[in-house]
């Protein structure tokens, strides 16, 4: 079905955002479903990534040795594959005891921008994702992203933390959200969001399954950075 989507795609693009564990929906059913990398749906996507020139990013459960991971990984059509596992992780549905939180913040480099990746959860931590900015006006990254299975009963707090990451940190955040009900009976409504540094949502859809286009200005991102540089009296702080 997404094989089929990217094809459908009538203009090119740099990057295809895929929501949270999109091979298997949110299951804590780990060591069913999980897959090692390098095997079928990293295979997948560096294929696709191949084909249409485009990183292709999403999270799958992820085995290795005797640990899960709800991982991001990040394909690019060089044949790359990074990742990035997912900190917080849902206690409510006992996420944290089926998988193993991951510790690493990476940033990802896309034709110039510098972009955040995160999961679901993460989103309702602001910490984890500041943007801090140097004297110089350099900052950690330009743009972050959310892969989801975020229900519709929550879905005022993900339509409430999504513009508030974006101004906060001074940067484009994209919100990717599945729809439908799930084999638990959850139903999903999506909501899948952009908003721009000033919070002003660029692009959104209901609970409809289709596919957002969107094109980033890093010309607009620095003149509002320059013209309101509010980074300049953030609080310091450091993660331990």
């Amino acid at each position: 079905m997404f094989e089929e989507k990217i094809w459908e795609l009538e203009t090119p693009v740099d990057l295809i955002v895929l929501p949270e564990m999109f091979t298997t929906g949110f299951t804590m059913e780990a060591e069913t479903v999980a897959e090692h990398m390098n095997m079928d749906t990293t295979k997948w996507m560096k294929q696709m990534a191949s084909q249409t020139k485009a990183v292709v990013t999403g999270s799958i459960v992820m085995r290795e040795g005797k640990k899960f991971f709800n991982r991001l990984l990040w394909a690019t059509p060089e044949g790359e594959i990074l990742y990035y596992d997912k900190r917080h992780l849902f206690r409510m549905a006992k996420e944290e005891e089926h998988y193993t939180m991951g510790s690493v913040q990476p940033i990802f480099l896309l034709k110039g921008w510098k972009i955040l990746p995160q999961v679901c959860y993460d989103l309702r931590f602001p910490v984890w994702s500041r943007n801090k900015a140097n004297e110089q006006g350099g900052f950690d990254y330009d743009f972050c992203f959310y892969v989801a299975s975020w229900p519709a009963a929550r879905t005022t707090a993900w339509d409430t933390l999504l513009p508030a990451r974006a101004v906060e940190n001074w940067c484009y955040t994209l919100g990717i959200n599945r729809v439908g009900i799930d084999g638990n009976d959850i139903s999903y409504d999506g909501h899948s969001a952009l908003y721009d540094f000033k919070g002003d949502r660029l692009c959104f859809e209901g609970d409809k399954e289709t596919t957002l286009l969107f094109t980033l200005s890093a010309d607009q991102l620095r003149e509002f950075r320059l013209k309101f540089p509010a980074w300049k009296d953030a609080d310091s702080f450091r993660l331990d």
